[in-house]
């Protein structure tokens, strides 16, 4: 069965004992890790680990010992309690293996908990997980995460007295970084007020945030998309920071508005278009391309690319431009059409 959104949060934070297993996977190894932490640490409990009652299986080891997942799940432990057999990064070539451990599961074995990497719809790993009726896959995406999860982060941390504006600058934040940064900031500032009454302010969660938050190219080209103008400049800014080349942010918008053009010039219309693509484009993303490629349509995705392709000829040539003024200004033209 397939965990989504709010339902996937809650079971995460109170996972079921009698349920067979869980399938957590995602583009984010990060947040794939924060999540499974988070699910066998609320099946097994603080002491599970070092009682033995989880059985971590890397992927190698179980393409070279096939057995060891079923022996793992049939085992019986010195210590009472529930178990866990944790299988690190699974594949597709490893879902007969799990497949079999799973047809032989019964009430009382080791809950099977499985982390894996990028899966589409039709990966076999999925399947397994999914058509099985007392099993859960969930994707992990690169959704900023929900209010009620970055109040639950900082709980768990003890940070309870905080002044709205801080909250504010808590969430933004947590917007901001990816989830294991997060939490090592919130961490951090729990230190940082230990013993300490008042509310948290502002002034706190500035002298504990990062100096520079980490920020992607995909970031830039939503903002250009999406014509967010008054986002653009201090993105570019933070990508700037992180020494990130121009011709880098040329190469990866071209190859996002092209996407964008294949999709609107579609016979068929832009979702067609947005399937047919390839490398194949699933989950929020494909979401967020297709309004893009159907606000956009392909005679202004056209021009956007002729823009895009003069900046990057510029970027190449000897020309003594600033490098990166020259791709800013083209994806601040752009912004602003977006925005009409």
């Amino acid at each position: 069965m397939k965990l989504a959104g709010l339902q996937a949060t809650r079971y995460f934070a109170k996972p079921e004992a009698h349920r067979l297993g869980l399938l957590i996977f995602g583009a984010d190894a990060m947040r794939v890790a924060l999540k499974r932490q988070e699910v066998i640490a609320a099946l097994i409990g603080p002491a599970g680990e070092a009682e033995m009652r989880m059985t971590r299986i890397p992927a190698a080891s179980l393409r070279k010992e096939p057995s060891a997942l079923l022996d793992a799940v049939k085992a019986v432990g010195f210590f009472p309690g529930p178990r866990v057999a944790f299988v690190e990064d699974a594949t597709d070539a490893m879902a007969p293996i799990i497949a079999s451990a799973v047809k032989e599961w019964k009430d009382g074995d080791a809950q099977i908990i499985v982390t894996g990497g990028s899966l589409t719809a039709k990966s076999a790993l999925r399947k397994v997980f999914e058509g099985h009726n007392n099993a859960y896959a969930a994707g992990i995406y690169d959704d900023p995460p929900s209010r009620d999860e970055l109040e639950d982060v900082l709980k768990k941390a003890g940070l309870k007295s905080i002044s709205p504006q801080a909250m504010n600058d808590l969430m933004a934040l947590g917007r901001a970084l990816d989830p294991g940064d997060f939490r090592q900031t919130v961490e951090k500032i729990s230190l940082y007020k230990y013993n300490d009454p008042s509310l948290l302010a502002p002034e706190d969660v500035v002298a504990c945030a990062p100096a520079t938050v980490d920020a992607d190219v995909d970031d830039v080209l939503n903002i250009v998309a999406e014509g967010r103008v008054g986002e653009l400049g201090p993105m570019m800014r933070r990508i700037e920071g992180q020494g990130v080349a121009p011709v880098t942010i040329a190469i990866q918008a071209l190859r996002h508005f092209r996407a964008l053009h294949a999709a609107a010039s579609d016979p068929g219309g832009p979702a067609q278009g947005i399937a047919r693509a390839r490398p194949p484009i699933f989950g929020p993303r494909r979401d967020k391309m297709l309004r893009q490629a159907s606000s956009w349509g392909m005679f202004k995705l056209e021009t956007a690319l002729k823009e895009l392709i003069n900046a990057d000829l510029i970027l190449r040539s000897s020309s003594r431009a600033p490098t990166m003024a020259v791709i800013e200004r083209a994806l601040m033209r752009l912004t602003v059409v977006a925005s009409r």
